[in-house]
């Protein structure tokens, strides 16, 4: 008997050692690509929309070709939840997946938090929006294909006075936030430059009420209202502001670049102006053919039109998630291989024409940008109106 026991061990043990042979083989024609992305928590609705730039280019180019072998692009797709907290455990759940590149994240301090994990993994990633220095700063293996916050921080405080002729500036951050702190840093150190004044106040997290920070701010008699924030907090300091009949410009960063501002100022009163990365009105050729496909795209799913906020506006991160995922493509073709190692290599070469401009890496692995869009709210018709393409001065 006890023989019999150990035969059926051995038997299954080899049947087992097969049965990984099969599935390794199997996974050797594929390359995965792992999208680290918020789909909840403040920046959800925003790294939706990132998302799904990143599957309409998956779904457009989805196999690669590495010496005469074709191999099956996967996306692994994992939600940080907008958290610094949880983002280090949702990185390490895409290099257990054995991912070659890396795309994301929407919201700088996520990308920050989970940089080491991807780094002694030796993973690069590929930032789509995350537009804080810090992203990329002492280290080798993080891109990113968005322009920086010193960079929209000067473009933003050149328009304020350019377009609303503001002496000064009231400035409103979340605490402890990366993104919004440092933005607002940048902001205030061009603005200053231009001769403005900046007063400055800051929210904690969980915060709801806006109403004592908007009333001083008209106590300050501040030209423009600049709050870099969560569109979660976005909406409510927009519907606070309607609601106060406050009339001095709302001025944001491009996270504020989201149907979820167009739904918040709807109706009102209000000035809201964004500086962004891709204007849907674009007439180049490329992203002509993006906006129309795109939106083909979303129209023919009501999951993927729910989750660009229940319309088919083309938002700014789905045109540079399009791009990061075309560029990490470009990147494993130029390696010839899945290995992370030389994927990570071969980055730093790339040019590549994308939607929303040409692509191409700095000494940091930042993208080479010199101009911004601004776009403005038309609060009658619930749309984006194109207001400049705005650079530094």
């Amino acid at each position: 008997m006890k023989k019999i026991i150990v035969f059926f061990t051995i038997l299954v043990m080899v049947l087992a050692m097969f049965s990984g042979c099969s599935t390794q083989k199997a996974e050797s024609n594929v390359i995965t690509i792992g999208v680290f992305e918020p789909s909840s928590g403040d920046n959800g609705a925003g790294g939706k929309q990132e998302v799904l730039g990143i599957e309409y280019a998956h779904s457009k180019v989805n196999t690669v070709e590495i010496d005469g072998k074709t191999y099956t692009i996967k996306l692994e797709i994992v939600d940080n939840e907008s958290s610094t907290d949880k983002a280090p455990t949702a990185a390490q759940t895409l290099v257990s997946a054995k991912s070659s590149v890396v795309l994301g994240s929407y919201g700088s301090g996520v990308s920050i938090a989970a940089s080491d994990v991807f780094k002694n993994a030796n993973i690069p990633v590929i930032g789509v929006s995350c537009t804080n220095p810090q992203v990329t700063e002492g280290n080798t293996h993080y891109f990113r294909v968005c322009y920086l916050d010193p960079f929209q921080g000067t473009v933003l405080a050149n328009f304020a006075v350019d377009q609303y002729g503001a002496k000064t500036a009231y400035i409103l951050t979340k605490m402890g936030d990366d993104y919004s702190v440092g933005l607002g840093k940048y902001f205030k150190q061009a603005f200053e430059e231009l001769g403005g004044t900046v007063i400055e106040e800051t929210f904690q997290e969980g915060n709801s009420d806006f109403t004592a920070f908007l009333a001083n701010a008209v106590k300050s008699e501040a030209g423009v209202i600049f709050a870099p924030t969560s569109t979660e907090a976005a909406s409510l300091i927009i519907g606070q502001a309607s609601s106060q009949g406050i009339t001095i410009p709302l001025l944001a960063g491009d996270t504020w670049d989201s149907s979820v501002i167009l739904d918040a100022a709807s109706g009102s009163n209000l000035s809201v102006a964004v500086s962004t990365f891709f204007d849907e009105g674009d007439n180049s050729t490329s992203g002509a053919e993006f906006v129309s496909g795109f939106k083909a795209w979303l129209n023919s799913d009501n999951t993927k039109l729910a989750n660009n906020g229940g319309n088919d506006i083309v938002a700014a991160v789905s045109a540079l998630g399009y791009d990061a995922y075309m560029v990490a493509i470009e990147a494993i073709k130029a390696a010839g291989s899945a290995d992370s190692v030389k994927i990570n290599e071969s980055l730093w070469n790339i040019n590549y024409l994308g939607v929303t401009g040409n692509i191409a890496f700095d000494q940091t692995g930042d993208a080479i940008r010199d101009v911004a869009y601004i776009k403005s709210v038309n609060t009658s018709e619930k749309a984006w109106q194109f207001e400049a393409i705005q650079s530094i001065k």
